[in-house]
C-alpha cells in the first residue's frame, strides 16, 4: 500500500493516486465501493473508473486500509482534518439577525477573557442545518503510475526558478524513500542556482550518493556559498545574514575543494566580502592554504581589504566615463548580466542600435526564465502605470510596490528586444521533443507562468501570483481562517476589506465591524487553544450594486506572532450557492486553500474582482510594521497599495510560454479532440502543475 505521503502529493500536483495491484479474489462487492465513494465523495472527490476497476482486485483489508489512507490525506488536503467552530454556530442567519446590542455583548464578554485568562464564548444551541442545496462538481482522481510520478522529483530537480516551501518538502520526501534511486534523477545540469544548494544538500545528507554525485553542478563560489548557506539551514537566496553551523573536517574540505575548482573565485567573493568572512571563520582555509592555494589567496584578499577590480566596478567606471559602447561590450560577455541591465542601457544610451545588436548576438545564451520575463517587460514597458512591483528575494511573500517614474524608451527599440526574446525562446524550445498538434485554451491567458515561487504558500491548488481565476457563477462568497495557539495566546483575524474601481475604501468587515453592505462576519475569536475559525460571507451583488468592484482577502496577526511560528494555521474560500445550507465549513465547496507559513503578520492571499467576476491570486505578505494594533484599518494605505500594484501588475502568461513551444515543436490547433498536447485549465497539462511547467516547459 501506498505511503502518508505519496499519494498526497500525487493528489496535489496532479490529480492522480497510485493504487498498487491488490491481491483479492473476488470478494469486494458494489456495497463496499458505495461505501468509500460515499465518504471520499463528502471531501469534494471522486474516483474514475480505472481507478474503481482496480479496487475490485483487493482484498477487504487492502481496501480497508487504502481507504483509511486515502480519507486521511484528502482530508488534510482540503481542510477538513480540524474541527470549525465560529463563535456564531448558526452563521451567517445568526449574524444577519442579531441585534447591535447582542453582538456588543458577546465580543465585549468575549475580549473580557483576555485579561482574566479564560476565553469566554457565548453559549447558543447550533441549530439543525439544512442539506447542502449547491451544486457540486466532483474533482476525478485517476489512476497514476509510479513512473509517472516519479517524474515529479525530476522536474522539481531540472525546475527554473526557486523552489516553494512545498516543493522542498516534497523533494526531501523523495530523498528520503530508500527505494527510489535519487541518481537515476539527476538532470545534466540544475538550472536554478537555489535549487542546486538545496538539492545538493539533501542529496548529501539523505542518500547514499556521496559529493562526487553533485560536484559537477558547481560553477562559481556563490553556488559553494549557498551550499553552506543550506548546510546551515539559511536563506539561499542570500537575502539574509546566516549563522554558520560548526561544519565537519569532511565537510569544510568539501566546500574548499568546490571552491578551487570555480573560475573568477575572488571576484566572485567579492560580492558578498561578509558573508565570506563568516563562511571563512568555519572554513579555516589557511590550514590548508598548500592544497588549495586559490581559496587561500581569495581569502586572504578578502579579509585583509586588498585592492581588486571586479568585472562590476569596470561596468560601473565605464558608465561614469559615459562610455557606454565599452560598457556594452563588456557586458556582452556575461550575456546574463547584459540582460538584466537592458532596460538601463536603453535609457542611458542616445543610440539604442548598439544595444539591441549587442543583445542579439547573446540572447540565445540569456537563461529561458529571464528571457520570457524581459518579452513581457518590454511588450508593455511604455503602458502608464502608477505603481511598479518588486518581489524581493528571501523566504517570505513580500511584495514591495513603489511610484512608476521610468521614463518611456522607444516603441521601436521595445519592438526589437521582444522579437530578439521570441526567437532566443523559439531556438531554445526547438530543440525539445515535438509536441504534434496542440492545442492551447484561451483561458490560460489569465493564469502566469508560476515564477515566484519561493514564498509561495502550500495550497490545493497552487498559482503563480497574479493569476486570475473565473469565479462559478454564485453569489456567495465564504472566506475561511483556522488556527491553532502557539507558544502563546494567538489572535488572529479575518477581514475583508471593499474598494471601488479606482482603489478608493468602500467598506470593511472585521472584528470591529461584523456586518455591512452584504457583508457578515461568523465573529472575533481572540485565541486558539483548540483551534479557532472565523468566516466571512460576501454577497457579491449587493456589494457590486453598492459601487464595490474589489474584496482583499486579509488575514493578520494581531498579538503578532508571525505565521511561521504557528503549528497549524491555513486560510482559503468558497463559493455557495445557498449560503444557509450545509455546514459552514463544507470541503466541497473549497475552491482554494493555503497554509500559512510566512515570516510576516499580515497575509493577502487573494482578491476578489467582481466587475470582471475572478478571483486574483495574490500570496501576499505586507510588509509595513504599523505601530497601532494589526489590525485593517490601521494598515489602510498598505492593501490600497497593494490593491492598485495586483490588480494593474503584468507578468507572462501560460499561454505565452505554450504558445511559444507550439510555435518551436508543434502544430496549434483550434479544438482539444485532434489534439496530439493539450493545455487547459481542467484537462490536459494545466496551471496547478506547476513543477511540470517550471520543469519541462519553462
Amino acid at each position: 500500500m501506498t505511503s502518508d505521503s505519496n499519494n498526497q502529493i500525487y493528489i496535489r500536483r496532479a490529480g492522480k493516486i497510485l493504487v498498487p495491484k491488490g491481491t483479492g479474489k473476488g470478494e469486494i462487492t458494489e456495497q463496499h465501493i458505495a461505501a468509500l465513494l460515499k465518504n471520499i465523495e463528502s471531501l469534494g472527490y471522486i474516483l474514475s473508473s480505472k481507478v474503481i476497476k482496480r479496487l475490485e482486485g483487493y482484498t477487504l483489508k487492502e481496501i480497508d486500509s487504502f481507504h483509511n489512507q486515502l480519507v486521511k490525506e484528502l482530508r488534510q488536503l482540503v481542510g477538513a482534518n480540524v474541527r470549525y467552530r465560529p463563535m456564531y454556530p448558526n452563521f451567517p442567519r445568526q449574524v444577519m439577525e442579531a441585534s447591535e446590542l447582542e453582538l456588543f455583548i458577546n465580543a465585549h464578554m468575549h475580549y473580557l477573557g483576555d485579561w482574566v485568562g479564560a476565553r469566554i464564548m457565548p453559549k447558543y444551541r447550533k441549530k439543525p442545518r439544512p442539506k447542502l442545496a449547491d451544486e457540486i462538481v466532483l474533482k476525478v482522481l485517476d489512476i497514476g503510475t509510479d513512473k509517472e510520478f516519479n517524474t515529479i522529483l525530476t522536474n522539481l530537480l531540472q525546475a527554473k526558478v526557486s523552489y516553494s516551501l512545498a516543493d522542498k518538502e516534497d523533494l526531501l520526501w523523495f530523498m528520503k524513500q530508500p527505494k527510489i534511486n535519487s541518481a537515476n534523477y539527476l538532470p545534466d545540469i540544475i538550472p536554478s542556482k537555489e535549487n542546486l544548494a538545496i538539492a545538493s544538500h539533501y542529496i548529501l545528507t539523505y542518500t547514499k550518493l556521496g559529493p562526487g554525485a553533485v560536484a559537477k553542478y558547481f560553477k562559481t563560489a556563490t553556488d559553494v556559498l549557498r551550499l553552506a548557506v543550506a548546510k546551515s539551514d539559511g536563506d539561499v537566496s542570500l537575502a539574509e545574514p546566516t549563522k554558520f553551523i560548526a561544519f565537519k573536517r569532511s565537510d569544510r574540505r568539501f566546500l574548499l575543494e568546490l571552491l578551487e575548482q570555480c573560475d573568477s573565485l575572488t571576484e566572485d567573493m567579492l560580492r558578498r566580502p561578509e558573508a565570506w568572512k563568516r563562511l571563512g571563520e568555519r572554513l579555516h582555509p589557511f590550514e590548508y592554504k598548500n592544497r588549495y592555494t586559490k581559496c587561500a589567496d581569495a581569502f586572504d584578499t578578502i579579509r585583509n581589504d586588498k585592492p581588486f577590480t571586479t568585472f562590476h566596478s569596470q561596468v560601473e567606471s565605464f558608465i561614469k566615463a559615459k562610455d557606454m559602447a565599452e560598457a556594452v561590450k563588456l557586458l556582452s560577455t556575461r550575456p546574463g548580466e547584459l540582460a538584466r541591465r537592458l532596460d538601463h542601457l536603453l535609457r542611458l544610451n542616445q543610440d539604442p542600435g548598439v544595444v539591441l545588436k549587442a543583445f542579439d548576438k547573446v540572447a540565445g545564451e540569456v537563461s529561458s526564465p529571464v528571457l520570457l520575463q524581459l518579452m513581457t517587460h518590454f511588450k508593455h514597458r511604455n503602458q502608464q502605470r502608477d505603481t511598479r512591483v518588486f518581489f524581493p528575494k528571501g523566504n517570505v511573500a513580500r511584495a514591495q510596490a513603489v511610484e512608476n517614474t521610468l521614463p518611456d524608451i522607444n516603441d521601436k527599440a521595445c519592438q526589437a528586444v521582444v522579437a530578439t526574446c521570441q526567437r532566443a525562446l523559439i531556438d531554445k524550445y526547438k530543440q525539445l521533443p515535438s509536441l504534434g498538434k496542440v492545442y492551447i485554451e484561451p483561458a490560460l491567458k489569465q493564469y502566469t507562468v508560476p515564477m515566484g515561487l519561493r514564498s509561495a504558500s502550500r495550497a490545493l491548488k497552487t498559482l503563480g501570483r497574479g493569476s486570475r481565476l473565473l469565479l462559478p457563477e454564485d453569489n456567495t462568497i465564504r472566506f475561511f481562517i483556522w488556527w491553532a495557539d502557539g507558544k502563546d495566546r494567538t489572535d488572529l483575524d479575518l477581514s475583508a476589506l471593499g474598494l471601488d474601481s479606482n482603489s478608493r475604501f468602500k467598506m470593511q468587515i472585521a472584528y470591529y465591524n461584523l456586518r455591512e453592505l452584504g457583508g457578515y462576519h461568523s465573529g472575533d475569536i481572540t485565541s486558539a487553544p483548540d483551534g479557532a475559525s472565523e468566516f466571512i460571507d460576501l454577497d457579491r451583488e449587493v456589494m457590486y450594486k453598492a459601487g464595490i468592484r474589489y474584496i482583499v482577502m486579509c488575514v493578520n496577526s494581531y498579538t503578532e506572532q508571525p505565521f511561521y511560528e504557528l503549528p497549524e494555521c491555513f486560510a482559503g474560500f468558497m463559493v455557495r450557492q445557498k449560503p444557509h445550507s450545509g455546514e459552514i465549513y463544507d470541503p466541497r465547496t473549497v475552491e482554494n486553500r493555503i497554509d500559512l507559513t510566512s515570516n510576516t503578520h499580515i497575509c493577502l492571499p487573494l482578491i476578489i474582482d467582481l466587475k470582471k467576476n475572478e478571483v486574483l491570486w495574490t500570496d501576499l505578505g505586507v510588509t509595513q510594521h504599523p505601530s497601532r494594533n494589526n489590525n485593517i484599518l490601521n494598515n489602510m494605505s498598505s492593501l490600497t497599495l497593494m490593491n492598485i500594484a495586483m490588480t494593474s501588475l503584468v507578468k507572462p502568461t501560460l499561454y505565452d510560454l505554450f504558445e511559444l513551444h507550439a510555435k518551436a515543436r508543434g502544430q496549434l490547433v483550434a479544438a482539444a479532440k485532434p489534439a496530439d498536447t493539450v493545455f487547459a485549465v481542467q484537462e490536459g497539462i494545466t496551471p496547478y502543475q506547476t513543477e511540470r511547467i517550471v520543469g519541462e516547459f519553462l
